[in-house]
């Protein structure tokens, strides 16, 4: 038998679906507003309760992973991605994925201390804003 992923915790619904697809095409990590704006476009009665349900839902299915940015409320973004590192726009607000990652933290560490992990947040003007659109 085959198990439909995006019916994992709840029925499949065309509002799960809806959610689904945009962070399958979104390319970027999403806030719950910009999930809602997005997926009203194929379920017009969509409201944020549902789309917050949803996210929650999709993060405990490890299909959504968190992404959290200094002073900001949480993003979320596909969880399958590698580790990459974050771009933040400080005019639209949005964040943008950073492909890979520089590495080497350990050359920048003060001796004696071990890195476990790390995140590196970018802070400037997307190329819309930067054009002044």
């Amino acid at each position: 038998m085959i198990r439909d992923e995006s019916n994992v915790k709840g029925r499949r619904t065309s509002q799960r679906d809806a959610i689904r697809a945009v962070f399958d095409q979104a390319g970027r990590p999403l806030s719950p507003q910009e999930v809602l704006l997005a997926a009203k476009k194929r379920v017009p009665r969509l409201g944020i309760a549902t789309v917050y349900r949803t996210v929650k839902g999709f993060v405990d299915e490890h299909f959504l992973a968190t992404v959290d940015l200094p002073g900001e409320p949480p993003r979320y973004e596909l969880a399958k991605l590698s580790h990459h590192h974050h771009f933040h726009c400080r005019s639209c607000g949005k964040a943008f994925d950073i492909p890979g990652c520089p590495g080497h933290m350990r050359l920048t560490t003060p001796a004696g201390f071990v890195v476990e992990e790390h995140e590196i947040v970018l802070y400037g003007r997307c190329p819309d804003c930067a054009k002044g659109k």
